[in-house]
């Protein structure tokens, strides 16, 4: 305890070269704290983002360029005059059949410009099938969701996210209301509940058209991914194993495509956020060590200031275990105290960026002890050889220093 007094005694003495030793300490507790919380928050974010579309959903995903294209129009050839392998919507909606399978959307998205009134802007637009709603989760706030006859009849109607409902229109209340896009009149029947902006998108500001409508205004004649929804949870594996036997089927060579479940999905974006944290963590945590630096420097410098005082403490009885214990608690208090000042700064930083980012920053325990924990330990490290070399000083020489 005598120690502790006279570390803060110490910085009390000097309290503007003491700060400016800590804010190295106090930068590398921010930078860390907040890049893990960045980090952490982009995972979390992600993560609910996924799991809100449910545990029973597939996605399958098409990388063919020559072969293995889904195309879905008129034609009722199975594959072309080059042998490309064409699926037509009945052959792929005939997977609905299957036991474990529940609901398929083959889904087409791309960018056009959305006109209503005086106000332009270029919107993201997805065509799905009624299914679409169910096996993501997507509801609708207001009036009605895609249907079958919009689909069959390549009918021009919309459901419209409602932050896109702001920007065109001033209100959500749109329902009934008519847009254009690419030229094209369409009419609203249905507004999206809201999800708000997180890391991995929004359909706040989306269009959905009918799957059919909206392939021949991107001008796509295939698509690149489908949603499939399982029965329930206990049939994911097996839904997943009669897409892929579908599709091997169909191509004859899994690498022209991919089926992914949630769990997989989740466990693929954990584990390369997790990697993205402990290096975001890494580089934060070398300020730390700079910080270090400057305290052993500034030790160094006042083991020599106070050198006297050392030769007439020894020379009252003052062992060296009392020397060496004097200047490591004074870097030690030193670091702690960064640390402390370093959480706060850190918190408030998070608070702000939250509103920022659009997403929830926290600070876990395990963050604020691992900080402080690494902040104390600096001041252990770097204040170590300070203390030694003040508690080898002899009596005799100390006290004739000038």
């Amino acid at each position: 305890m005598q120690a502790i007094s006279m570390a803060f005694k110490a910085i009390a003495g000097n309290k503007i070269r003491a700060f400016l030793t800590m804010l190295g300490v106090i930068i590398g507790v921010v930078s860390v704290t907040v890049l893990i919380a960045i980090g952490q928050g982009t995972t979390s974010t992600v993560t609910e983002s996924i799991a809100s579309m449910g545990t029973n959903l597939l996605t399958v995903n098409i990388q063919a360029r020559r072969v293995g294209m889904f195309g879905f129009g008129d034609s009722n050839r199975s594959s072309n005059a080059k042998g490309t392998v064409i699926l037509k919507l009945a052959d792929v909606l005939s997977l609905e059949d299957e036991e474990p399978i529940k609901s398929v959307s083959p889904v087409v998205n791309g960018s056009l410009t959305v006109k209503a009134g005086s106000v332009n802007t270029n919107a993201s637009i997805i065509g799905v099938l009624p299914a679409y709603e169910e096996i993501v989760n997507q509801h609708v706030e207001s009036g009605r969701y895609i249907i079958d006859a919009d689909v069959d009849n390549r009918s021009a109607v919309c459901v419209i996210g409602p932050g896109l409902a702001e920007d065109l229109f001033g209100n959500t209340n749109v329902v009934g209301n008519t847009l254009h896009i690419d030229g094209r009149k369409f009419e609203i029947v249905g507004v999206l509940e809201s999800k708000g902006t997180s890391m991995s998108g929004s359909s706040d500001d989306t269009l959905i058209l009918p799957f059919t409508l909206a392939q021949r205004m991107l001008e796509s004649t295939t698509i690149s991914s489908i949603y499939i929804s399982a029965t329930d949870s206990t049939t994911v594996d097996a839904a997943q194993t009669v897409v892929e036997n579908f599709l091997y089927k169909k191509y004859q060579d899994d690498s022209t495509y991919s089926v992914m479940n949630q769990t997989q999905m989740l466990e693929m974006i954990s584990e390369t956020t997790g990697t993205l944290s402990l290096m975001l963590g890494g580089i934060a945590g070398i300020s730390l060590l700079v910080g270090g630096i400057g305290i052993m420097n500034i030790m160094l410098v006042s083991v020599t200031e106070r050198t006297r005082e050392i030769g007439i403490r020894k020379a009252i009885g003052a062992k060296r275990r009392n020397i060496l214990m004097q200047f490591l608690v004074e870097s030690i208090v030193i670091s702690g105290l960064g640390g402390l000042l370093g959480l706060a700064f850190g918190y408030l930083i998070m608070q702000a960026l939250s509103e920022v980012l659009g997403m929830k920053l926290t600070m876990s325990l395990g963050v604020a002890q691992l900080a402080i924990g690494f902040s104390m330990g600096v001041g252990v490290i770097f204040g170590l050889y300070p203390a030694n070399k003040a508690s080898k000083l002899r009596p005799i020489e100390a006290l004739h220093y000038d």
